[in-house]
This record gives structure tokens, sequence and C-alpha cells, in this order.
């Protein structure tokens, strides 16, 4: 498979995209239970890495297609792991730290750090759409955070820092797959990320690694194969259509997360999630119709 679009069916994209989203909403549902039930961060990553490494490995291997991992940038992909392991950090902390709801939303400000990244780090100029944009999406922030009138339950200052951690680093991360994509096979930009971030995580295991009854073994290993699954739905989306097309089945995973709040945690999302979430979304959508114009407008003048 590779990094282009082989084979363009918009509608089959969007089915799988929005599979994804509820694939990503179910992993961080089981990774709040299975911190409820004593599990550490450490050790969920530990699992979700390895589990990810073998059964990729394991089918490309049946498949006759291991020969897509190899690679000549592996110092790429090692750095690649390195913030990719950060990036976990962060967001399976926010799953625990805060709300499902409140970090999923937090998680939609993806692109507004992509943003503010590619000014920073790259000298991109940054137009009035995309400024708006910014300024959108960090209202949003506000308007669902209030954190200026009063916390809502179960959200702390610790929990949204590292719910807003956890997006950047997934905009840094975003950067490096771009630069991957360019020359590495879809499936070998994950399996190494698995494969080199799995001994890292494991030298943590022997500190942080618990006894757990069989039921919280099986959240833990539901986690890990949604997470693979997920990883898969995410890979194969882009197959069939662009990230352009597709990005708004990203953000029904609010809608998956909103239920499981409510169905598993018994915590209904607060009315104020509802009104600065379509901000935080409007920003999104914002930066992706620019991002889009931006490229035509490079291609033409191109031509």
């Amino acid at each position: 498979m590779d990094g282009s679009i082989a084979r363009p069916r918009p509608l089959l994209a969007l089915g799988i995209r929005l599979l994804a989203a509820l694939a990503l909403a179910t992993m961080a549902m089981l990774v709040k239970l299975a911190g409820e039930r004593g599990a550490h961060l450490v050790e969920l990553i530990f699992w979700r890495q390895l589990l990810a490494a073998v059964l990729i490995g394991t089918g490309l291997t049946l498949s006759g297609r291991l020969a897509v991992l190899k690679t000549t940038r592996l110092p790429s992909h090692a750095r690649r792991s390195a913030t990719g392991l950060f990036g976990m950090l962060f967001t399976y902390g926010a799953v625990l730290l805060l709300p499902l709801a409140e970090a999923t939303t937090l998680g939609f400000t993806a692109p507004v750090f992509a943003v503010l990244i590619a000014m920073v780090l790259f000298g991109e100029k940054i137009g009035p759409y995309r400024w708006a944009a910014v300024v959108i999406g960090f209202a949003g922030v506000i308007v669902v955070m209030q954190p200026f009138g009063g916390l809502h339950e179960g959200v702390s200052v610790v929990g949204i820092a590292v719910g807003l951690m956890a997006p950047l680093m997934v905009s840094l991360i975003s950067f490096q797959i771009q630069d991957l994509n360019k020359t590495e096979n879809p499936w070998s930009i994950v399996f190494w990320f698995a494969a080199l971030s799995t001994p890292v995580a494991a030298l943590g295991m022997p500190f942080v690694i618990g006894a757990h009854d069989g039921e919280t073994w099986l959240i833990i290993l539901a986690m890990a194969l949604m997470g693979v699954l997920a990883q898969i739905l995410l890979t194969t989306s882009l197959r069939f259509g662009s990230a352009a097309v597709i990005l708004l089945m990203d953000y029904t995973a609010l809608l998956w997360a909103s239920f499981y709040g409510y169905a598993v945690f018994d915590r209904a999302a607060p009315a104020s999630l509802w009104f600065g979430a379509p901000l935080i979304i409007a920003a999104g959508l914002l930066i992706a119709w620019r991002e889009r114009q931006l490229a035509r407008s490079r291609v033409h003048s191109g031509d």
C-alpha cells in the first residue's frame, strides 16, 4: 500500500473513517476503564505497542509482504517513535485525567497547533483565514473548559495541560509522518513505530506492572486490539480518499466519547462542551479548507 490514493472511492473512505473514529473512541474508553482498575499508563502503552508490532509483523509475513518493512531511514523512524511515545503518554494521560468527552474535544485542536508549528518551526506565512481558525479554536477550548469560571467536576488544570499537550504532539508527529511518507510504506511507518517504542516502554514495566484480575487483563487486551484496529482503519481510509475529504468523520468520535462517558462512567457531557466543541471543529474544518485552497494554488502556479 503506497501513500497515495490507490483507488479513489470517497464513500467507502468515509465509511472506513467513521469506523476508525468509533475504534479510537472505544480504545479511549477502555484505556480509562483499565486505568480505573489499576493499570498503569506505561503498562497500557507497552501492551498496545507490543501487540501492534506482533500483529502487523505476523500479518505481513503470512501475506508474503514482509518486504514492505525494508527501510533505509531507521534514524527517522526512531525520531518518529520517540515523539510518538511522548504523544501516547499525553494522549492516554489526557483520557485518564479528564472525562472522555473533554479529552476528545481537546484532541480536535491538533490542526490549530499544526498551523502554529508550521509558522514557528518552518517559517510558513500564516494568513488571515488560518489566524482566524487559531483564535476560534482556542476560544472553543475556553468555552469548553471554562478555566476562569470554575472547572467542571472531574476536570483539573493538570488534565487540561496534558489534554492540550496531546494534540500538540500529534501535530508534531504529523509533520514527521508527512516526511516519512515520501519514501516509506504506511505499514512500515506503523510497524517501526510500534517495534522501536515497545522496548523503551518495556524499560518501565518492572516499576509499574501490577497483578490484575482476569477481567482487567481482558480490558487491556481489548484496548490494545482496538488500537491496532483503529490504526489499520485510519491507514486504509487514506487508500480510498484524501484526508481533506474524510476529516469530518473524525469529529464523530465526540459523539461516541459522550455516549461512553454517560453509559460506562455515568457522566453526561456539560452544556459548555456542546457550545465550545463546534468552535473547535469549525476551526479544524476552516484550516482543512484553507490548506486545500493553498495546495491548489501551488499546483496552478507550477503549471
